[in-house]
């Protein structure tokens, strides 16, 4: 007896889903064609909000979009850089300037024109007063030297007014007029331009 009823309760399941799969309904009628579509296309269809009426008299904005970065070039995006110093021009071109490791120490100058020179000591032999350096002590002092010191070689750039370069120890800076640079630990450091020019 209850092998009959789980059979009878069986088959009563697949009448059902028979029907089911063939898009019938549970009690043996069709399911009508257009309500399977309404309800497919219930199921893909997607709605826009229309934008809400603005009040007569006001106005809507729409913030603008960001701008790009533009920010003003810095001193990372100029090479100064050659052989592990630094080297640039100032912004007048009167002056080759740069911050240079040397086998036994490190210093800033620039070299070029300014007034006035003190006298040449008697140790000096060559070109006298053609420009100013700091070393890694004492104060700044004017150059004797037999030639170039601050140039790579080939055309430095120009580091521009305002412009600060940090290297090795020393900073210098530039305006229209001149050139300071200064050694960082010990503070001395030297002011030049071409009608003036200050150590410190």
């Amino acid at each position: 007896m209850n092998v009959r009823r789980m059979s009878s309760i069986g088959a009563a399941a697949v009448a059902v889903l028979a029907l089911a799969g063939c898009g019938g309904t549970a009690d043996g009628g069709e399911q009508p064609a257009a309500a399977s579509s309404a309800s497919a296309a219930a199921t893909t269809t997607t709605t826009t909000a229309a934008p809400a009426p603005t009040a007569p008299g006001t106005t809507t904005t729409t913030p603008p979009a960001p701008a790009p970065d533009s920010a003003p070039t810095t001193l990372a995006d100029v090479q100064y850089e050659r052989n592990e110093s630094y080297y640039f021009t100032s912004p007048d071109g009167g002056f080759r300037c740069g911050i240079v490791k040397l086998p036994s120490r490190t210093e800033a100058g620039c070299e070029g024109a300014t007034d006035p020179v003190p006298p040449r000591p008697e140790n000096c032999m060559v070109n006298w007063g053609n420009g100013i350096r700091v070393q890694d002590a004492g104060p700044a002092e004017f150059m004797c030297s037999g030639g170039s010191v601050y140039t790579s070689g080939g055309d430095d750039p120009v580091l521009p007014s305002g412009s600060r370069l940090s290297k090795l120890g020393y900073t210098c800076e530039t305006t229209d007029a001149d050139v300071t640079c200064a050694n960082d630990a010990t503070g001395h450091g030297f002011t030049i331009a071409a009608g003036s020019n200050t150590t410190f």
